[in-house]
């Protein structure tokens, strides 16, 4: 979906992320049906346990039979075969599916694990959430979150365990949690964890008018990477442009810096194929934002009308 990756460089991005100060790693089962967890266990070798965060998710089902869980959701394997993804979280399933990554990551507890989306299959919160408090009584998990969840969806699951935080799409351009969801999670003391900060990398300003997507990769079929958008985008990142010159920065440094700054969030994830772009990522923390530069931002932002 994002034309392609190496695991020797995704093990040296995680390797190069934890000597500069990024401790946690958020993956998932369905990210290559399993090979996303075996690829952090084998990069956290030789780091103590204690010293990195492991998230991960479930709720995502490649290995259901036909007819169990939601409405499919047609993919491909890592041999490119076609498969069916099924959201599914029943008690059985949240209590499997925790068994089986513990086994891929090596490890006898998970820090963060995470509903990855809304289970449409009409499972309740309250069974899916009764499993992951039996997970966290047993010691496998240390904390709850949620992904994709909505302020009433996450106020059920709160309600059986205590959720630490809610894994959504957030960036510069793309606030639309702050109406309902973040006025929640703030008052209920659950933070954000900002997944696309950089919009798949719409807001690292390589992308203008021409790019070339490679095969497979899902970006060149999304209307914020084409025409008009593009155009407004770049148009957007180059009155931003100065600031990050200003402080020997990069666009993409800025960015995640000003996703941590806003009310609400605690993590801004950040993706890396190689060790160079994680030890850029975490560059980002060295910045320094003043309120008016974050303000300028935001209302620069707030003038692009972007179409889906």
């Amino acid at each position: 979906m994002w034309g392609g990756t190496d695991t020797a460089d995704a093990i040296a991005a995680i390797k190069a992320a934890y000597e500069h100060g990024i401790t946690s790693i958020d993956t998932a089962p369905i990210y290559g049906q399993g090979d996303s967890e075996l690829v952090v266990a084998e990069a956290i070798k030789g780091i103590p346990r204690d010293k990195v965060q492991i998230l991960t998710k479930f709720g995502m089902r490649w290995d259901l039979p036909e007819g169990q869980g939601s409405k499919p959701w047609a993919a491909k394997n890592n041999a490119g075969k076609d498969i069916n993804i099924f959201r599914y979280a029943t008690r059985e399933s949240v209590i499997y599916e925790a068994e089986q990554s513990l086994k891929r990551l090596g490890t006898d507890y998970i820090d963060l694990y995470q509903i990855h989306w809304p289970d449409d299959a009409g499972t309740p919160i309250t069974e899916t959430f009764e499993a992951v408090l039996r997970l966290k009584e047993q010691g496998k998990i240390i904390e709850a979150g949620v992904c994709n969840y909505s302020a009433d969806q996450t106020a059920a699951a709160n309600g059986v365990v205590p959720i630490a935080s809610d894994q959504v799409a957030y960036s510069v351009l793309r606030r639309d949690i702050e109406k309902e969801l973040i006025p929640y999670t703030k008052t209920n003391n659950i933070g954000i964890i900002a997944y696309s900060p950089l919009e798949r990398g719409l807001l690292t300003g390589k992308i203008t008018t021409g790019y070339q997507f490679g095969e497979g990769d899902h970006r060149a079929r999304l209307p914020w990477f084409k025409g008009e958008n593009l155009k407004q985008v770049n148009s957007f990142l180059d009155k931003i442009r100065p600031i990050a010159d200003g402080k020997n920065a990069t666009l993409a440094q800025l960015f995640l810096r000003w996703t941590v700054e806003q009310p609400g969030v605690v993590v801004a994830l950040a993706g890396a194929r190689n060790a160079k772009q994680a030890i850029e990522n975490a560059g980002a923390m060295q910045l320094t934002l003043s309120k008016e530069e974050l303000s300028f931002i935001r209302a620069a932002a707030e003038a692009v009308t972007l179409t889906k």
